[in-house]
């Protein structure tokens, strides 16, 4: 363990560890609601963890700059296939984590808001009767028809936007900084940027779960 061994006061570096835990819960908290947040986030440390590793692993020397490639005629050697690559610098690896990202969300949608929850959420009419009327309410059945299918569309291709984000942003930065010939101003833009996409990456998810599980909070609040 990074903090060593657990103790019941906490020192240096379980402290550290700790503190940035409950930063992290507090921060998905508000957004996935506080019956999924236990089993999300394991999820989230797991992704943000590596994904932050495998970002700043393109900055190792080396690490895709050593390969097979030819040389131009202006004598300069390009890389075509690097021996060594950062993950999410491939769309194979930035897609396999998408896809487990999405196993992961159907996991626990289905766990804290059930099936049932589900296809309300996608397909049921969300207008109060009581103040549209009922003539008013039927009729605007198929039309949360209609959205609910357009939803469905935009989660099947969560797994596409989720990745390609990624992998743009990463494979992007790596044709950088070999463009900039390792500048080092451009370093420390890539850690910045590392540190960016795996935030958003953990937060998107965190929204896809707080859309279907985070509904009643948000009753209790406006209760409150």
């Amino acid at each position: 363990m990074i903090g060593g061994r657990p103790q019941l006061i906490p020192g240096r570096g379980q402290a550290i560890i700790e503190n940035l835990l409950v930063g992290l819960r507090d921060m998905i908290e508000p957004i996935v609601g506080k019956k999924a947040v236990t089993a999300t986030l394991p999820f989230v440390l797991g992704f943000f963890v590596y994904i932050l590793i495998q970002n700043w692993s393109g900055l190792l020397p080396g690490v895709g700059t050593l390969g097979m490639g030819y040389e131009d005629a202006e004598g300069h050697f390009h890389i075509t296939r690097p021996w060594i690559r950062p993950a999410n610098a491939d769309w194979n690896g930035t897609m396999a984590l998408a896809i487990v990202a999405m196993v992961g969300w159907a996991y626990i949608i289905l766990k804290y808001a059930g099936f049932k929850a589900l296809v309300v959420d996608l397909f049921g009419n969300k207008a109060n009767k009581t103040e549209v009327g009922t003539v008013m309410w039927v009729m605007l059945i198929p039309i949360f028809l209609f959205v609910g299918l357009i939803e469905v569309v935009s989660i099947a291709i969560r797994p596409l936007t989720l990745s390609v984000r990624l992998f743009g942003n990463i494979f992007g930065g790596e044709n950088l900084l070999h463009g900039m010939n390792f500048i080092p101003v451009f370093y420390f833009l890539e850690l910045l940027v590392g540190i960016v996409q795996a935030l958003v990456f953990i937060l998107l998810f965190s929204v896809y779960i707080g859309l279907i599980c985070n509904h009643d909070d948000g009753h209790e609040h406006a209760e409150h």
